[in-house]
């Protein structure tokens, strides 16, 4: 760190930064490695750190679908980030620390940052506490250009860092910056659930494995759709009540519904999935009960296709929208995730250009269960330098 003279805000040198480098061809013969993403590592320069800035050193990311859509915008990648705090920024150390201490930060601090990087938090949206909202705020891939959570080091607005209760190592807390952060920011959004209710979880993946693991130690009953059997043992390890093979045209699905052994419909469906779902078939009153609500997950590009429109008004169904959680329901997030165990299943890699590469690759295949972490080489987790083993760890370092 260096500056030029004492009023100036201090350079942070931010080391190496991961970004796409276009697509290139394969040797392989199977199809899902031809025209793999290749990754270069470039330098990341040096930013300022400002007055409500904060450095920290990156100890790991996760790797996250939204990522895969930034490869070919030359920006910095990665928006799941966990480290420790190395610097704070001039406004949090005056009088004697006093902002910083409001924050629970101080150098050494264990922090994640996540998609939500800043807001004006003096528009209407930010003073009602839903920052996430706000006209002018600071997103991934936009915000921040030149460095992105993979890479050695990142700068931020203080307040919207997230401390990562002591209970939960950073390789774990990588995940929910983002996944955790969508899961259960739809979970809050939805006030009338309660435990009593039947929630479908459609998907097993990045994000419905989280939902199953939130809904069920809510106490709710959690129903699982996924396209095949593969996945059934996972879901019940997961806290799955029941468990659906939809085949992958729905036709398993349709013939289960008319079945004596038909459970009932669910009062909630999260979709969890990586695509859109057939949603008349979702739509079905032996699926959806009337009064029910559908929150999807999951970015699509896709349009909304309902042929049924007339089942939205007759049963009255709802389809809402949810953002991540704001910085408030993050925290709640991080906390009831530490103190339930509800953990991320990860594998590691090593946060090198090959394993960003691999990484990559693999997600955009959909070659993971459930998320990729990726870990730096050099920079620990000051509570567990040895990283502690947790639900499907796959080490690859």
């Amino acid at each position: 760190m260096s500056s030029s003279s004492p009023t100036e805000a201090p350079l942070i040198q931010l080391g190496n930064s991961y970004r796409g480098a276009g697509k290139r061809e394969s040797s392989s013969s199977d199809a899902k490695q031809q025209h793999r993403h290749a990754i270069k590592q470039v330098a990341a320069g040096e930013q300022k750190l400002d007055g409500w800035s904060v450095a920290i050193d990156v100890v790991a990311s996760g790797l996250c679908g939204t990522d895969l859509h930034y490869l070919g915008h030359d920006i910095g990648l990665g928006h799941e980030g966990v480290g420790v705090v190395s610097a704070l920024g001039s406004a949090l150390l005056q009088d004697d620390g006093a902002e910083a201490k409001k924050l629970g930060l101080k150098v050494g601090s264990r922090v994640g940052w996540g998609y939500v990087q800043g807001a004006c938090l003096a528009c209407l949206p930010c003073v009602q506490g839903v920052d996430t909202m706000c006209r002018t705020r600071k997103l991934y891939g936009v915000a921040n250009k030149h460095q992105g959570s993979i890479g050695d080091a990142y700068v931020v607005d203080a307040r919207f860092v997230h401390l990562i209760p002591d209970a939960l190592p950073l390789v774990y807390a990588a995940p929910l910056q983002c996944a955790g952060a969508t899961v259960f920011g739809a979970i809050h959004a939805c006030a009338d659930l309660k435990p009593w209710h039947r929630i479908g979880v459609l998907a097993i993946g990045g994000l419905g494995h989280l939902a199953i693991q939130y809904l069920s130690k809510m106490g709710c009953h959690v129903v699982v759709f996924s396209t095949s059997d593969s996945k059934r043992e996972e879901a019940f390890k997961l806290g799955a009540s029941e468990f659906v093979a939809t085949g992958r045209d729905n036709k398993e699905l349709k013939s289960a519904i008319k079945s004596a052994d038909w459970k009932g419909s669910v009062d909630y469906l999260f979709v969890a999935s990586s695509v859109q779902p057939d949603w008349d078939t979702y739509l079905h009153p032996r699926i959806l009960s009337s009064r029910a609500t559908v929150i999807p997950l999951s970015v699509s590009a896709d349009a909304l296709h309902i042929k049924g429109y007339q089942q939205l008004i007759s049963k009255e169904i709802r389809i809402q929208g949810s953002m991540v959680a704001s910085r408030a329901v993050h925290r709640i997030m991080l906390d009831f995730s530490a103190r339930t165990r509800s953990w991320p299943w990860i594998e590691l890699l090593p946060m090198s250009p090959e394993g960003v590469e691999e990484a990559v690759n693999r997600l955009d295949a959909g070659q993971v269960r459930y998320r990729f972490v990726l870990q730096h080489p050099t920079h620990k987790d000051p509570l567990f330098p040895d990283h502690v083993p947790g639900p499907a760890l796959q080490n690859k370092i």
